[in-house]
């Protein structure tokens, strides 16, 4: 018996519904249509260009992937980490899934693509310059295709 619609991590998921509540590695693409000023702790204010980002995370606590892909959808939400910034002036056209994977092994898989912004979503990290990447073409079978390699 074939199972209808598979849930699969090299498919982009608009929303969180399909995604598995197990800890693992996410990748969410963030679309900011206007310059957006980003501020890190201990750090001037810094501007990102119009176009499409790449943010590496991790979900590792209760709820895992699926709740927190779900969290970077919503609006008006308290702002935790550096790309709620991104995710409160953008829009998150959805995200690829890893179960049981690991943030900077995307961020090294992907490491053709251009940091801009050095520290974002790593301060805590000694392997990363940073999880945003970006920005990246605006086709989306063609970002897959560079984050699927």
């Amino acid at each position: 018996m074939r199972i209808a619609d598979p849930v699969s991590s090299d498919q982009l998921y608009a929303t969180a519904d399909r995604i598995p509540a197990s800890p693992g590695a996410y990748l969410l693409l963030v679309e900011l249509r206007e310059v957006t000023f980003v501020k890190l702790p201990s750090k001037p204010s810094l501007s990102l260009m119009p176009g499409r980002y790449i943010y590496a995370g991790s979900a590792n606590g209760p709820g895992g992937l699926k709740t927190r892909v779900s969290r970077h959808t919503r609006r008006a939400k308290r702002s935790r980490w550096h790309i709620d910034q991104l995710t409160e002036n953008g829009d998150v056209l959805g995200a690829w899934f890893f179960p049981g994977g690991v943030e900077c092994d995307l961020v090294d898989m992907n490491s053709a693509l251009p940091v801009p912004i050095v520290g974002f979503g790593s301060t805590d990290c000694e392997r990363c310059r940073s999880h945003l990447l970006g920005p990246i073409c605006a086709n989306l079978g063609h970002a897959l295709e560079v984050l699927v390699r």
